[in-house]
């Protein structure tokens, strides 16, 4: 599991403006909500985020598979040794993870994800291959921000690992065209079979027709049973940052309603969500923040357990810094901001169209 020193500064301010920089390229729906977080769980989560980004794309840029997997874990066995490599972003995850407690099962996880990809053997014939995929890659994030967060309850955590879960449903659905020129497939290729298509022909020669139409639809309705089943943990998430959680959640569910609106064809269409869109949903973001929902049990997706069994055997941390958050004032000055930001984007959309 691997042992956290104790926690003194790694990082500067600068560090982790960095780090946003890297997220605002990389992740426009993940910056948007991440300025919705109070100040030091914002950069908290954009450090985060700006390890798994660099993560990626060393292992889809160097393209060493196993010697880029093997560099990647010497980096986060260095930062947990606390001597993170002279990097911005390994110096504010060093931080993070040192502050908040994250089990080092967590990153490994996500690396051994990348590492499915980078080798390209891995074959996801059923669900089940497909979310023990996701919860390395997402549900992993998910878990990591639930702590960030300050939440380290089994359930919540459990629901924000299925909310990552869903996410990563949602980016499959999106990218099946993309992922199959890169050859890679993540749709169950069982479900591929069920409907009459041979997978690795339909690999070799990716189009759309009805019946990935409905391979690509019954994947989404797979992503919101789980999205259904996260929104209660958000709800018992600190309540200055359910808003931006919310938004996230609805952003990215909106992906796969985009591709439902283009007939679940994401072979040779791309689903984007419009910044009006993203606007609206920040309102509904903002609603759903005012009025939480009872949690419900549910049981732990059974790909998502050693996240969470990860997670129970670490004690939480006891910085009493990590409690601090902005203002309800200062909250809200940072929905207002991004609210003109999608606006003035979707009046540059406008003028271009």
């Amino acid at each position: 599991m691997g042992v956290i020193v104790p926690h003194t500064p790694m990082a500067t301010a600068t560090d982790f403006r960095h780090c946003r920089m890297v997220i605002r390229a990389g992740s426009k729906t993940f910056s948007a909500a991440s300025r919705l977080l109070p100040g030091d769980m914002s950069d908290a989560a954009c450090a985060l985020y700006a390890f798994c980004r660099v993560a990626d794309d060393a292992v889809d840029v160097d393209g060493g598979c196993m010697p880029a997997v093997a560099a990647l874990q010497s980096r986060l066995d260095r930062v947990y040794a606390g001597r993170p490599d002279d990097h911005p972003i390994d110096r504010a995850f060093a931080e993070t993870v040192a502050l908040y407690v994250i089990p080092k099962t967590l990153p490994e996880a996500l690396i051994e994800g990348l590492a499915w990809d980078a080798c390209g053997h891995r074959r996801y014939v059923t669900l089940s291959d497909v979310y023990a995929y996701a919860a390395r890659v997402a549900g992993a994030v998910g878990g990591m921000m639930s702590l960030v967060m300050g939440r380290r309850e089994p359930d919540t955590v459990a629901r924000a690992c299925d909310l990552g879960v869903a996410m990563q449903l949602s980016n499959i659905a999106r990218d099946v065209g993309e992922d199959a020129r890169n050859a890679r497939l993540y749709l169950p290729r069982q479900w591929l079979t069920d409907e009459g298509i041979d997978p690795d022909a339909w690999l070799a020669a990716p189009v759309f027709d009805t019946a990935l139409g409905r391979v690509v639809a019954r994947l989404l309705a797979e992503a919101d049973g789980l999205y259904r089943r996260a929104d209660p943990g958000i709800d018992r998430l600190p309540f200055a940052c359910r808003g931006a959680i919310h938004a996230a959640r609805l952003m990215y569910a909106e992906i796969g309603a985009e591709v439902g609106r283009n007939g679940f064809n994401s072979v040779d269409r791309r689903a984007v969500v419009p910044a009006r869109r993203k606007r609206e949903l920040i309102g509904r973001a903002v609603a759903a923040w005012m009025m939480p929902r009872p949690m419900r049990p549910a049981p732990v997706l059974p790909e998502n357990s050693f996240l969470i069994d990860a997670v129970t055997a670490t004690h939480p941390p006891t910085d009493e810094a990590i409690a601090a958050a902005r203002t309800l004032d200062d909250r809200i000055a940072w929905l207002a901001g991004l609210l003109v930001r999608l606006d003035a984007q979707d009046q540059v959309s406008r003028s271009r169209s």
